[in-house]
């Protein structure tokens, strides 16, 4: 892989400091600028933004070994360790899963560990991790 760039990503929320502590306590993503309407986080080392609005945003479905992926979502990929640790964190603080922590394409190219759930705006994440990070963009 090549030198690799932060990415900047900002999405709509209706409650600004239910989705802060959201993303700053449970998440555990370290604050930075803010102001009335939004909140910048380091996410992993990426730029995240929630931004408050009244709109909500669309999710539709995409069928992904056998379960219905929420489209659009986000997330980032962490190491197995981390994952199971997130995993564990998030059913600790009883999240409720659009799919529950599971290893998907299992034996196959790109075998990963995904789970996805809302923020409390209804924005889909997805956090994924790998035993071997050279099967990311395998075929």
């Amino acid at each position: 892989m090549h030198n690799l760039r932060p990415f900047h990503l900002a999405v709509p929320v209706q409650d600004l400091n239910e989705c802060r502590i959201f993303y700053r306590d449970l998440l555990g993503m370290q604050e930075g600028r803010s102001d009335d309407k939004w909140v910048d986080f380091n996410f992993y080392g990426h730029q995240f933004v929630i931004h408050e609005t009244k709109q909500n945003s669309l999710i539709a479905y995409n069928h992904v070994d056998g379960h219905g992926v929420p489209v659009p979502h986000f997330g980032v990929v962490l190491t197995m360790d981390d994952w199971e640790k997130l995993a564990l964190k998030l059913r600790a603080s009883n999240i409720k899963f659009i799919i529950e922590p599971y290893i998907r394409f299992k034996g196959m190219p790109g075998e990963q560990a995904t789970m996805f759930f809302l923020d409390p705006s209804g924005n889909a994440l997805e956090f994924k991790a790998f035993n071997n990070l050279e099967m990311l963009f395998q075929k």
